[in-house]
């Protein structure tokens, strides 16, 4: 699940971090910088049982409705089909999901009302009234309903990113990433996979894992050649009036653009000049983005760089 775009954004924060805090010992940082990409693969299965949790506040209404002493008949026989989704059933007795919340002890509980608003939304929404009118009674249907409002509700949810955000320093910038995963998720669940249906793995594979290990340091252990490059090729600016994030992004890119042939020097600075637009100032991707060509040119001139 976690891709190098997560891995590049949090290597960044634990660099940041790294020189701020003034400890200087790499092992913890890179200890830090791994606890940090699992507390997203955290945030990823919370927010599949974000969906289980809905499904069971419409359930708790239901109930509700129906121990009134004087339900109406759409109380006592209501609609059933948004909590009887096969989707969301499938989704509840998920193995991999169940060990993750037997493990962690996580839970919606204690974010009623922020259950309730989003709920409200949902049965606001087009999406939710046209599915329940709908004939269609399918699997496949019942999934759709459910990538159709993430996308729409949960996806972007102020409300909702608020919380995530009281609950965990490590997921302020992790939602919007850790959503699209939970949205390629919902489109490859099987309904003939039942419980064993396969989530996202933490990392796709070993390479990822060591991509991270290894970006990582060389970015702190050659940390004086890419400022010496940074301050051959920023002209008319002293590096110390250089935004200090702005000399992070630009370490951490020629970090990965001199330690990893296989990825094309286009890639990488388009990578770190999006990263840029999240954490520095609006001219400072210009600004990089010059920089680093700059350095690029040289590296290859001096023969120091061979790839495109």
């Amino acid at each position: 699940m976690i891709n190098r775009a997560l891995i590049r954004l949090k290597i960044i924060q634990i660099v940041y971090a790294y020189y701020q805090n003034g400890s200087k010992n790499l092992d913890s940082a890179e200890k830090e910088l791994f606890f940090s990409l699992a507390k997203a693969y955290d945030l990823y299965n919370y927010l599949l049982m974000l969906m289980i949790a809905l499904t069971n506040y419409a359930q708790k209404r239901i109930d509700v409705a129906k121990a009134k002493l004087a339900p109406t008949s759409d109380e006592l026989l209501p609609n059933m089909k948004f909590v009887e989704n096969k989707f969301i059933a499938q989704l509840e007795v998920n193995k991999q999901l169940t060990e993750f919340i037997n493990n962690q002890k996580k839970t919606w509980a204690n974010d009623q009302e922020l259950i309730k608003e989003i709920y409200d939304k949902i049965v606001a929404s087009d999406i939710y009234k046209e599915y329940m009118a709908s004939e269609d009674s399918s699997y496949e249907a019942d999934r759709e309903l459910w990538r159709k409002l993430y996308k729409s509700l949960i996806f972007n949810n102020d409300s909702l990113d608020q919380t995530l955000e009281d609950q965990s320093l490590y997921w302020n910038d992790d939602k919007e990433i850790v959503d699209t995963f939970v949205l390629k998720t919902i489109k490859r669940f099987e309904e003939k996979n039942g419980s064993a249906q396969p989530l996202l793995p933490e990392f796709k594979d070993d390479e990822d894992q060591e991509f991270a290990r290894r970006l990582f340091r060389r970015a702190l252990l050659n940390s004086d050649y890419y400022r010496h490059l940074i301050g051959d090729n920023t002209k008319n600016w002293d590096l110390d009036r250089v935004a200090f994030m702005d000399v992070i992004i630009m370490q951490c890119a020629l970090a990965e653009i001199l330690s990893f042939p296989n990825i094309p020097i286009s890639v990488s600075l388009n990578e770190y000049l999006e990263i840029a637009k999240l954490y520095s100032t609006p001219k400072s991707g210009g600004f990089i983005n010059g920089t680093l060509d700059g350095i690029v040119n040289q590296l290859k001139k001096e023969g120091k760089l061979a790839k495109n």
